[in-house]
């Protein structure tokens, strides 16, 4: 049973939540979100709270319900805050520059890896790092992952391109072959 879709979700101060028949269009200051309602559930606003709730009983319900509320809560943060992911370049002669909007990785291959971003996505660079910057909370894990999947850390020297806090696990290579005489 979804604990976080039973409470009701605070509207942060500066952005504003309008309810159309089909969706919902989230409004702050960084820009606009707009998501479709799920035909199962139900979204009322009142004195600065929304709240989300079940049409329906169903299996489907249950699974939409938190997960809805969770969307609406993040729309606020984006809007009011924004969303962000950084990335780091690790090996030797990976390099990153952003030309104009697109972003241009210099990853081993014999060719350039270029991304071009979507509308609300933009992309900063300093020091072998970079910033995915947007809006959707959504579109910025998507395209930081795309993005990672153009070089993923290997797991015996450590190359590749990682979030920025994450631990890859290191194996010992065939030097370390144990029981060997």
């Amino acid at each position: 049973m979804s604990r976080i879709g039973r409470k009701p979700i605070q509207t942060p101060e500066g952005v504003s939540l309008t309810l159309g028949r089909d969706g919902i269009k989230i409004s702050g200051a960084k820009g606009e979100l707009s998501y479709g309602i799920p035909e199962e559930l139900t979204v009322s606003q009142n004195e600065g709270m929304v709240q989300v709730s079940k049409k329906v009983s169903t299996h489907d319900a249950q699974k939409l319900y938190g997960m809805f509320a969770r969307t609406i809560s993040n729309g606020f943060l984006g809007v009011s805050k924004g969303w962000s992911k950084t990335l780091a370049l690790i090996g030797t002669g990976y390099r990153a520059r952003v030309e104009g909007e697109s972003l241009v990785l210099a990853l081993g291959y014999s060719h350039p890896v270029k991304f071009d971003p979507p509308e609300g996505i933009s992309f900063a660079v300093a020091e072998n790092k970079v910033t995915v910057s947007g809006i959707d909370k959504h579109l910025v894990g998507q395209i930081a992952a795309n993005i990672r999947f153009a070089r993923p850390p290997e797991p015996y020297q450590g190359k590749g391109v990682r979030y920025e806090n994450e631990y890859v696990r290191r194996k010992a290579g065939k030097s370390a072959k144990v029981g060997v005489k």
